[in-house]
């Protein structure tokens, strides 16, 4: 057989052995014996040496034109072995888009940030800003404007978390109500202040280091007790049930006077005394009172023009009366079982 029969029978054996590969793996094989240093090419090429130059230049084309043609085939046969490969699998992972979805399970907003957006939604109604200032407060703006002198109480170690002398965590969300103070200038002002507190109490059922407060003041020209009545009644109203009454009752800040403590008439009982309210059918939920006038005179208001309230909302306390929660660190601990209760279905 002569050197041309060869190569035509090559380019015949490769066409039929191509028909029966089915994997990339056996592909690469076939090709490797054909086309390696040991295949039937590499063969022919050896014997050009004892072919006259005519003989040389005709073979040797001819075996170039066929071993590119065989190379195409192995190409050929390469994609298509790919394409079938990613058609199966195509089909195998084929998404039936008529199925129904999966139902995936998803988050619901905070019962304290609801018990914030509540609150907020109410004062914004009425007339109030909001406004926020930094956790990390000055001894000045937390005490000092808000009339407590060095010295006072409030500020011993055992209350506040110091970083050093002049800084601390604030204790309350008031600087908020000194800053705003401040930069107004002695304008009227209504607010309401959100935020986060720190104070050192251990943790229990009904205390935390770290809590919400949301405090209120309003200042203008014949602001009155009343006023500030109104603005806690509508509150009360609010966050539980229009049938709600509150009371207040004299107590003491440094930084409000006259200075009230205020209860709202128990949920449970209506009022008539129970367990939750102690029999006396009020419940405490928290203090208020008209602006001192040594707080406005250091933040340049002229108490006789302008006088004001102030009132500081328990946030934890809000939401605990108005969902029947009776551990504050139920707030804290993220239990997906106790936050679910206040998901709103869709």
């Amino acid at each position: 057989m002569d050197e041309l029969e060869k190569l035509n029978k090559i380019t015949d054996d490769v066409d039929k052995e191509l028909e029966s590969v089915s994997d990339l793996n056996s592909l690469q094989q076939k090709k490797a014996n054909y086309l390696g240093k040991k295949g039937p090419f590499a063969e022919i090429m050896a014997n050009m040496k004892n072919l006259s130059v005519e003989a040389k230049k005709e073979i040797g084309m001819a075996t170039n034109k066929v071993k590119q043609a065989i190379e195409n085939m192995f190409e050929e046969k390469r994609k298509a072995i790919e394409n079938a490969i990613i058609q199966k699998k195509l089909e195998q992972e084929k998404i039936d888009v008529t199925l129904p979805g999966v139902s995936l399970p998803v988050g619901g907003i905070h019962p304290l940030m609801q018990t914030v957006m509540d609150l907020e939604d109410l004062y914004i109604s009425m007339g109030y800003t909001v406004a926020e200032g930094p956790e990390v407060e000055t001894d000045e703006y937390c005490f000092e404007k808000l009339n407590l002198p060095k010295g006072h109480p409030a500020r011993d170690m055992q209350d506040t978390f110091y970083i050093n002398p002049e800084l601390l965590l604030r204790s309350q969300t008031s600087p908020v109500q000194v800053r705003t103070m401040l930069e107004k200038k002695g304008e009227p002002i209504k607010i309401i202040c959100p935020g986060k507190v720190y104070r050192r109490d251990a943790d229990d059922a009904t205390h935390s280091h770290q809590f919400m407060q949301c405090e209120g003041l309003v200042l203008g020209e014949n602001i009155t007790l009343a006023d500030l009545k109104g603005a806690l009644l509508e509150m009360a109203k609010k966050m539980f049930d229009k049938d709600r009454k509150i009371r207040l009752r004299p107590s003491f800040f440094p930084f409000t006077e006259p200075s009230v403590e205020v209860d709202v008439s128990c949920g449970i009982c209506g009022g008539k005394g129970c367990s939750t309210c102690k029999n006396s059918g009020w419940i405490e939920i928290l203090g208020a009172g008209m602006v001192n006038d040594n707080v406005l005179r250091m933040s340049g208001y002229d108490p006789s023009k302008i006088q004001g309230f102030a009132f500081g909302i328990g946030v934890e306390r809000i939401a605990m009366l108005k969902n029947k929660i009776d551990d504050i660190r139920n707030f804290y601990i993220n239990d997906v079982r106790f936050l679910n209760q206040f998901k709103e279905e869709k």
